[in-house]
């Protein structure tokens, strides 16, 4: 596998490989309102970036490498997700 292409991967099989989500401080939006209830939570390691559903925290969260989320949040701003 190539640098760029490890830097991408988290072999999610392996336990080993799973952050403690246990203790993460979690992050939501600025722009979420007191009274929405679609929103996400985010929380960081230095392993990986975690994604919940506020809504319900209890429930398994996506689980990401850093340079995926940078790539996510960096298309994002780009407006590649935009449905115009």
């Amino acid at each position: 596998m190539e640098a760029e292409t490890k830097e991408f991967y988290v072999d999610l099989t392996d336990p080993a490989n799973l952050p403690d989500l246990s203790s993460l401080t979690w992050r939501k939006s600025s722009r979420s309102g007191p009274n929405c209830d679609n929103c996400v939570e985010v929380a960081f390691t230095d392993q990986a970036v975690a994604v919940r559903d506020s809504k319900n925290p209890t429930r398994a969260a996506l689980v990401f490498a850093p340079a995926q989320w940078r790539a996510f949040i960096s298309d994002t701003r780009e407006g590649r997700f935009d449905l115009d």
